[in-house]
């Protein structure tokens, strides 16, 4: 199987990847798509691997290393990931992401963080 194949999949799959952290608004949605982006990252590096293995004499089988740490890395991301996201939905009731950031920096009124401080100030003296 010639390289192109693989390589044109693993491309594919990391353009819709990178589609899906950028369109959606679910944070669990962009979870699965940085786990798709992952998974691109992990066929290309096994490909190469193969195809390096084929012209080297020496066959160290480093990519398929390098994937197995890409999916421990992975699978540790998408556990401490999803606790966040169930932690932020049972506090504020949704797992929209500009909702979430709009009640982050929704605090201060202003884009000033020290606003609120100030006022408080003013209304004591």
């Amino acid at each position: 199987m010639h390289l192109a194949y693989p390589a044109v999949l693993s491309a594919l799959l990391f353009c819709t990847g990178v589609y899906g952290v950028l369109a959606r608004r679910n944070a669990i949605l962009v979870l699965m798509s940085v786990e798709l982006m992952l998974n691109a990252v992990n066929l290309n590096l096994v490909a190469f691997d193969v195809w390096l293995s084929r012209t080297a004499e020496e066959t160290l089988h480093s990519g398929q290393a390098l994937t197995l740490f890409t999916i421990a890395i992975a699978a540790a991301e998408i556990g401490i990931g999803l606790a966040i996201v169930l932690a932020v939905y049972r506090n504020r009731g949704t797992s929209d992401i500009d909702k979430l950031r709009d009640t982050a920096e929704g605090h201060g009124g202003g884009t000033d963080g020290d606003a609120p401080a100030a006022e408080k100030a003013e209304a004591t003296a």
